[in-house]
């Protein structure tokens, strides 16, 4: 690896790092835009105004500073060490599963790689390796709090992130045997030769999207948090930026989410009849990274409006949802289309 290689890689990783982090604070804006919609009130529309800036856009920059200014406050009955650790390996593990996304196009016929690792053989083992690790970051709060509810939420909290990988990591399977490989790129590159993943996955994307609203601690699913049981669930003794940086993790989770579900199901950058893997040249790699993005962005209007939608479900139906019926149907789906995909390849190929 020659010097600019590396410094290549250090550029697109701060890229990455600050746009994601740009966006993670304007996603909570439009979030909360969205939950005053839903709940017929005008939400965030006064920051900014004295200085003509329109629709509140300098909120998040308001919040970011409050949260930083906030006194931290860590409660003398915490285990210090741990209670520390645990926000912080939130964070990394939602921030490092983006090492392997492609963001844009990828290829030795490109202007530049969107993707910090290009190449990597094994890029849904990693992203799914890497984001079920978050886990220990919400067990290590609950515990090291010391406290009843932030021990209920974390044991909650894992009972639910271990049930709920099961379905989906066996929901994309699926769509690994068709594509042949665990690389995003080539899984991208047979949509735009053949079709969309959604069209051949149907129940695959089902069981992906549902088991995503759950690892990501979401709506219908957010269980560990469930403010009028357990108060905060996992942070309840966490405060200042300490609760921030859990809240950062959980919608970097929610964007990493949304690219892996446009990537696996909405063909990725490809627009049918319009781009195609050969195109090259910076024109079609801004067309490209625009589509992704765009997609991306829908599928995340698309999260926040069912958390606003949809009530919380009980404990026992949560669980109920994924031992006796996610991964049932994951394993069928997995059998039958492993069935399909070797006889198609036997007399069809």
């Amino acid at each position: 690896m020659t010097i600019w290689v590396l410094i290549g890689i250090l550029i697109k990783m701060l890229v990455v790092v600050g746009v994601t982090q740009g966006a993670v604070a304007y996603l909570i804006l439009v979030e909360r835009k969205i939950a005053a919609y839903a709940q017929d009130r005008i939400g965030p529309n006064r920051c900014g105004r004295e200085i003509g800036v329109p629709f509140a856009l300098i909120q998040p920059l308001a919040d970011g500073a409050k949260m930083l200014l906030k006194e931290d406050v860590v409660p003398k009955y915490v285990t210090k060490p741990l209670y520390i650790l645990a926000p912080w390996i939130a964070i990394a593990t939602a921030m490092i599963g983006f090492a392997v996304v492609p963001f844009g196009p990828v290829g030795p016929n490109q202007i530049i790689d969107f993707q910090i690792a290009p190449n990597v053989d094994i890029g849904i083992l990693y992203v799914l390796a890497v984001g079920s690790l978050a886990v220990y970051g919400v067990i290590l709060a609950g515990w090291a709090s010391n406290n009843k509810y932030a021990f209920i939420g974390g044991l909650r909290s894992s009972a639910q992130l271990i049930s709920y990988e099961i379905p989906l990591g066996l929901s994309i399977l699926g769509m690994v045997l068709i594509a042949g490989s665990l690389d995003m790129n080539r899984i991208m590159a047979w949509q735009s030769r053949h079709v969309w993943g959604i069209l051949v996955q149907p129940l695959g994307f089902i069981l992906f999207f549902t088991s995503a609203f759950a690892e990501t601690n979401r709506l219908p699913f957010d269980l560990p948090e469930s403010e009028q049981e357990l108060v905060g669930g996992f942070h309840t003794e966490y405060s200042a930026m300490k609760f921030g940086m859990f809240f950062l993790g959980e919608y970097l989770h929610v964007i990493t989410v949304s690219f892996i579900t446009v990537i696996l199901f909405f063909g990725g950058w490809d627009v049918p009849f319009v781009t195609s893997p050969d195109q090259s040249g910076l024109l079609w790699a801004i067309v490209k990274v625009g589509v992704i993005t765009s997609k991306v962005g829908l599928v995340i209007l698309f999260i926040m409006w069912v958390r606003w939608t949809l009530p919380r479900f009980r404990y026992d139906q949560l669980m109920d949802l994924a031992w006796k019926s996610m991964i049932p149907l994951a394993l069928i789906n997995l059998v039958m289309t492993a069935g399909i995909v070797q006889l198609v390849r036997t007399y069809w190929v």
